[in-house]
């Protein structure tokens, strides 16, 4: 890579971790930790981060964030940054702990379980977080992705004590690489086989209306094919919702992790994050990261 780009790549970055302001001073640490489910002896905690000016009267938008790790690990800090992000744009943001193969020792549907419990406890607990119930969003990536997209559209794999009059569905999804086919040509079927049809997203859009969704993807990811985001994106609108599709030229599986500050794809997703929200009307003003027009920027959303 020409030195020339890195100076220049350098200089993007500054420039917009100073428009960041404060948002950048803030410490990417959970604002509080509380347990959401115990299932034998794991208790499974939420991690909450909340608006400077938060008031447990408010009614304000919430996201679930959902970590990725194919169902096998991974932790709920690879959301922080989001979540501090969208706490200082005024929303209420939860990173979900959830069972996974190696820490738990559990199989894919038990995560599944997990996110829609994760999903209730948040709708359910809604006045003791300022949360409006009805601006209730879901997003995750790549597995994670698959959990979040799980709660919106498979029907099965409840919780044994769920509280189905606490819904799990989610108001919008913002997807991040996600895991959305697990039929025979897709990820994850060596483990999850026949039983696909109740547990792909995919094969479960329809009849109701999807939430408004957006996703991200990298025209280089081994694990989810530009072609299988589009099939995805089409059944939603096929099904009368609304799906935008961000598409990053040359971008690998995980591009859109804060890996440090020279990732530049990271400020781009976060702030087409923001004016995905924004459209909804559950944010208001731009958003605060902001780059320089002659930065990589994903292809416009379709």
């Amino acid at each position: 890579m020409p030195r020339s780009y890195l100076i220049r790549s350098l200089l993007i970055v500054l420039l917009g971790w100073l428009s960041a302001g404060r948002l950048c001073a803030q410490t990417d640490e959970p604002d509080q930790t509380v347990i959401y489910r115990t299932v034998g002896e794991h208790e499974l905690k939420m991690h909450v981060f909340l608006p400077d000016d938060f008031e447990p009267s408010d009614r304000r938008p919430a996201v679930v964030l959902f970590f990725g790790g194919g169902w096998n690990g991974g932790t709920p800090g690879q959301f922080y940054p989001f979540s501090r992000y969208l706490a200082q744009r005024g929303m209420v943001a939860l990173a979900a702990e959830y069972r996974t193969r190696h820490g738990h020792d559990v199989d894919p549907f038990e995560c599944v379980r997990d996110a829609k419990a994760a999903m209730r406890w948040t709708r359910a607990n809604a006045a003791v977080w300022g949360i409006d119930p009805q601006r209730l969003a879901a997003g995750g990536g790549s597995a994670g992705g698959h959990l979040a997209a799980a709660t919106a559209f498979l029907p099965g794999l409840n919780e044994e004590d769920a509280k189905l009059s606490d819904s799990c569905v989610p108001n919008a999804l913002i997807l991040y690489n996600p895991v959305i086919d697990n039929g025979p040509t897709g990820y994850g079927y060596g483990r999850i086989g026949d039983r696909f049809p109740e547990f792909s997203p995919l094969h479960n859009i329809g009849p109701a209306i999807p939430p408004p969704t957006v996703t991200f993807l990298g025209t280089n990811d081994r694990l989810i094919p530009v072609e299988t985001m589009r099939t995805f994106a089409n059944a939603i609108r096929r099904a009368g919702g609304r799906c935008d599709v961000h598409i990053y030229e040359e971008a690998t599986h995980g591009f859109f992790n804060k890996r440090d500050w020279g990732n530049l794809r990271y400020f781009e997703v976060l702030r087409a994050t923001d004016r995905f929200l924004g459209s909804l009307g559950w944010l208001q003003g731009d958003p605060v990261v902001e780059l320089p027009r002659d930065a990589p920027f994903a292809e416009p959303a379709e």
